[in-house]
């Protein structure tokens, strides 16, 4: 990996006071940081234009979900197509809470990944596991079993625009942290099965997330196969998120 990667998940948050007030922190904090990070914001995609006109350049954009569709009857979608349109490079996809809340499968999420693909955008591939199957031993299947089923069919030329965030689940948003050597033991497992799969695996970015926060961050990052991070509640504070983007 030549670069870091640490991208900011709003979730259901955020107004048009917040993308001025939040962004323009963002930006102004920023703006110095030469550590070679990528920078990804991933509001909700309502406010993705607003978000773009306000941080201008040396930043990357995404959205939080794309359909499995490409276009047409499907009320309330938003197609991979129209995210790339207006400005999106990356999108999250699987992320836990759309397994959890709106039964997304792995198939489906392998279908978003290639629609994204598909469009010229870069899919962040969500994965990780619950306390019972991690508390049970199941974790490392559980995980390797999703990545593989997201990125079944990916071809060789795919690989470069794809990034993989393991979130276990037990540790979104709970203020509960996997130690920095529990989660590269598994972003190693992760590693090695993309070997497995053909993908030139040390150039893939591997991202953790979940609870990540200013004071863990620099012990996270240091590991050799954690590439950066994806950061949900504290990417809405702006100094939080900036001491973050320093760490790695």
């Amino acid at each position: 990996m030549s670069h870091k990667i640490v991208a900011a998940n709003w979730k259901m948050n955020g107004s048009l006071d917040l993308v001025k007030e939040l962004t323009g922190e963002i930006k102004a904090q920023l703006a110095k940081l030469d550590n070679g990070v990528k920078v990804v914001i991933i509001p909700p995609a309502l406010y993705l234009r607003d978000v773009h006109r306000e941080i201008g350049s040396g930043f990357e954009l995404g959205v939080q979900n794309v359909s499995q569709w490409e276009d047409g009857a499907v009320t309330g979608e938003l197609s991979a197509a129209m995210a790339a349109d207006v400005g999106a490079s990356y999108v999250l996809i699987g992320h836990s809470e759309r397994r959890q809340l709106f039964g997304e499968t792995d198939e489906v999420v392998s279908e978003k990944v290639a629609k994204a693909l598909a469009h010229g955008l870069s899919p962040l591939v969500c994965v990780g596991e619950t306390l019972d199957e991690r508390d049970a031993g199941h974790a490392v299947d559980v995980v390797c079993g999703q990545v593989e089923k997201a990125l079944a069919g990916i071809g060789p030329d795919d690989w470069k625009n794809i990034v993989v965030a393991y979130e276990p689940v037990w540790a979104i948003g709970t203020g509960k942290t996997a130690t920095a050597e529990d989660a590269q033991r598994m972003h190693r497992e992760i590693r090695d099965l993309l070997a497995r799969l053909g993908a030139p695996a040390d150039t893939v970015p591997l991202l953790y997330g979940g609870s990540v926060k200013p004071d863990n961050a620099a012990e996270l990052f240091a590991q050799p196969d954690i590439d950066g991070g994806l950061i949900g509640g504290a990417s809405l504070k702006a100094d939080d998120f900036v001491r973050i983007c320093q760490s790695a």
